[in-house]
């Protein structure tokens, strides 16, 4: 037995919330939408089956009823011949044929109404199947947003905020660390100059003022 007959004397906001407390409304909500598909296909060929039955009935009582109006006919034009025999069978058929024609009204008003009712079924059917398919759109939307939700979260709970911030402290720690080393390094390079190299440089640098003080001079010359 399906979900749907199971359900059926539910109203449709009692499933909906059937569903949402699933542990997978997705599934569910399919599972009710295969069988709502099912029950629909049942339900049309019983609408086509009582709609051929009323077709039917409405055939027999419109066959009866164009032969009373021929019977009719035809006893009148017997009457007016003067032939009391054929005028008298005419309207024993027409009496016949108005009490089959009685019959068949009374089948067929009541095989319409129950086409009617199973017509307005199937049409609720048609609208309940079209929202239960709406509300699974907005079901399956809601899932992905709380499993994105929920793997965010997840990610932002594996992220430790004061880890990162103590890592990032001992980076900066070591580069001071690694700067102070690269400068006293430096400094003990410059402390391990042998004295010829401290008057080479002198020399060197005494060789550039000399020039500079030449140069200078000469501009000088030329400005008086």
């Amino acid at each position: 037995m399906s979900i749907f007959k199971r359900l059926r004397d539910l109203t449709l906001s009692n499933v909906y919330a059937l569903i949402e407390r699933a542990e997978d409304p997705i599934k569910l909500t399919d599972q009710y939408i295969r069988d709502m598909q099912e029950d629909l296909v049942d339900a049309e060929k019983a609408v086509a089956a009582q709609i051929a039955i009323e077709k039917k009935f409405e055939q027999l009582y419109e066959e009866q009823r164009a032969l009373v109006g021929r019977r009719t006919e035809q006893a009148h034009m017997a009457a007016q011949a003067q032939n009391v025999d054929l005028a008298r069978r005419a309207l024993e058929e027409k009496q016949a044929a108005e009490t089959r024609m009685n019959e068949y009204k009374t089948s067929y008003d009541q095989n319409k109404a129950s086409a009617d009712k199973l017509r307005t079924k199937l049409g609720e059917m048609r609208k309940q199947l079209t929202e239960m398919k709406n509300k699974r759109e907005a079901l399956v939307a809601r899932y992905q947003a709380a499993k994105a939700q929920n793997e965010i979260n997840q990610a932002m709970n594996g992220f430790n905020t004061d880890s990162a911030s103590g890592g990032m402290k001992r980076m900066e720690e070591k580069m001071l660390q690694m700067e102070a080393q690269a400068e006293a390094s430096e400094q003990l390079s410059d402390k391990g100059k042998s004295l010829d190299d401290e008057f080479a440089n002198l020399s060197k640098n005494k060789a550039v003022e000399d020039e500079l003080a030449a140069l200078l001079k000469q501009y000088e010359t030329k400005s008086e």
